[in-house]
């Protein structure tokens, strides 16, 4: 195994690279911060990570000898900042909870260095009642990384970052096999040294792990050319409770229901995902990258639709409505200049250079015969060179007093509006009943034949505790969405924050099959409480 490198922790009370973040807001969006929500940006105090209080103690002696006992002394760490580091993930809620003076952590963080000592960290852990929290990259967005206890006496983070590396790289089949704690980045360059690539860009990509992407159902920007990241996986070994499971024996089985597609999106509940083996492709010999505009949402959905129906096979094809591309040009210091009118699609092809070609080709067919106008290629390069800095932004407003949260759902194509509508509704009502003035901005992000996933970006000028006073807005927008036949989530994943809705997606049948399998797996419920699952 080998260790991630090149991938500094991220801040403890904000998103990324501390180096990245400046702390300032672009002009433009401090003028659409004053023009919208009459707010004057002013930075808010800071706290320092000494001066956080943690209202959850250290695990005590007995309890860090055990578990030193499996993974080395130097491996199990107590002390403040590496708690504090695994207080939680990246969502907007749980930074304004990390930003507050008290707050819960993790008793301690183990990092294992091998499958061995995960399954000895999992016994020892249910032998002394601890909770254990898998930890990737730390960039959970639905509160699956809250260091809640449940039932037991305290909680543990279990970092997988040691547990890294490329383990095999089949280049006749197409699959690489690695250790689930590696980064993104490693993952990429790893593959990149033999001419391969995952091609897996999530906005989270530069932090989150593999085993991240697996235990979510990531989907990562290039979906629409290279499928989501459960479709890249065919293996898996989990580590459980009660045994470890090495699943995915061939491309295709008729051998039984297919336990390996169990742990997609199983989000640390039943078991530690210790390695993952994927589809791997070559490295794309030509890239052309697109804009084109349409007079309005509706439109270029329609034109979306005729894209993937059609099969012309775009790399990345995602489409910005009327708000979104007006602040995106706000973010990029053209506000006031005609780049763009209505909506943008961001369209890329890459591949074989004569494939790329033929796609490109195909795809501008498509959309220009249902109305789409070629516009600027800066405006694709934008969109291409700030792709994983939305949550710089978003912290960055959050230091200035203005709240910024995401959320994403998806729905068939002839229900796409219509949900569309009953979320921005729902946000209005809620924004509105907490007398906050707002913004919400969407857009296509995943394409399908079938249907295609809405992602929504709010501004508001919430005030107070931004976490409780948000809460009853998600419920009301996550009410909306079943009622509107939308899934509870696309790509960010359940965690708690969307667990008492998951019972209404599946139905009670299919939450006693998940809750039947956590008691198989898991039947001291160590892992992950609260997690995926409610408790009653």
């Amino acid at each position: 195994m080998t260790q991630n490198s090149g991938v500094p922790d991220m801040r403890w009370d904000g998103w990324g690279d501390p180096a990245k973040a400046t702390g300032k807001l672009p002009g433009g969006v401090k003028l659409l911060l004053t023009a919208v929500l009459g707010h004057r940006p002013r930075r808010a105090e800071q706290i320092a990570l000494a001066d956080v209080e943690l209202t959850t103690p250290p695990l005590d002696a007995a309890d860090v000898r055990a578990l030193a006992a499996a993974v080395g002394a130097e491996h199990v760490r107590t002390d403040h900042e590496a708690r504090v580091l695994h207080a939680g993930g990246k969502s907007t809620p749980d930074l304004a909870r990390r930003r507050a003076r008290t707050q819960a952590a993790p008793g301690a963080v183990v990092l294992p260095g091998s499958e061995a000592g995960v399954a000895t960290v999992l016994r020892v852990a249910a032998e002394r009642g601890l909770a254990v929290v898998p930890f990737g990259g730390g960039t959970a967005v639905t509160g699956g990384l809250a260091p809640d206890a449940g039932e037991h006496r305290a909680a543990i983070s279990l970092d997988l970052r040691r547990l890294a590396g490329l383990e095999r790289l089949d280049d006749v089949s197409g699959e690489a096999t690695f250790w689930a704690g590696t980064r993104a980045p490693a993952a990429e360059a790893a593959l990149a040294e033999h001419g391969f690539e995952l091609g897996h860009f999530p906005q989270s990509f530069e932090f989150a792990s593999l085993g991240g992407f697996a235990a979510m159902r990531s989907s990562g920007q290039n979906s629409a050319g290279y499928g989501r990241f459960d479709a890249m996986v065919t293996g898996l070994r989990v580590v459980t409770p009660t045994g470890t499971l090495d699943l995915g024996r061939a491309p295709g089985s008729a051998a039984g229901p297919d336990l390996l597609r169990l742990f997609l999106g199983s989000e640390g509940a039943f078991g530690v995902i210790t390695q993952v083996r994927l589809r791997v492709h070559e490295l794309p010999a030509e890239r052309f990258l697109d804009a084109f505009t349409f007079p309005d949402f509706r439109s270029g959905a329609d034109a979306l639709r005729h894209v993937v129906q059609a099969g012309t096979g775009p790399t990345v094809i995602r489409l910005s409505d009327e708000a979104e591309t007006a602040v995106s040009l706000a973010q990029v210091g053209s506000i006031g200049k005609a780049l763009a009118k209505g909506c943008t699609a961001v369209v890329l092809h890459e591949g074989p250079a004569e494939l790329a070609r033929a796609r490109r080709a195909a795809t501008t067919a498509v959309l220009t015969a249902a109305g789409g106008r070629p516009a600027s290629r800066a405006l694709a390069e934008s969109w291409e060179h700030g792709r994983f800095d939305g949550p710089y932004l978003r912290d960055t407003l959050l230091e200035h007093g203005v709240f910024a949260e995401t959320l994403e759902t998806a729905t068939t194509w002839s229900n796409l509006h219509v949900l569309r509508t009953a979320v921005t509704e729902a946000l209005a009502s809620g924004l509105g009943a907490a007398g906050a003035k707002h913004r919400v901005l969407c857009h296509v992000s995943h394409v399908y034949p079938t249907g295609a996933s809405l992602y929504f970006t709010v501004v508001a000028g919430l005030t107070g505790d931004l976490a409780a006073a948000w809460e009853p807005v998600k419920a009301r927008v996550n009410d909306a969405i079943m009622t509107a036949g939308g899934t509870i989530s696309h790509h960010h994943g359940v965690g708690t924050d969307h667990a008492p809705w998951l019972r209404h997606e599946l139905g009670e049948h299919g939450a006693r099959l998940l809750r039947a399998m956590k008691n198989e797996l898991d039947p001291a419920g160590i892992m992950n409480p609260g997690t995926l699952l409610t408790r009653t």
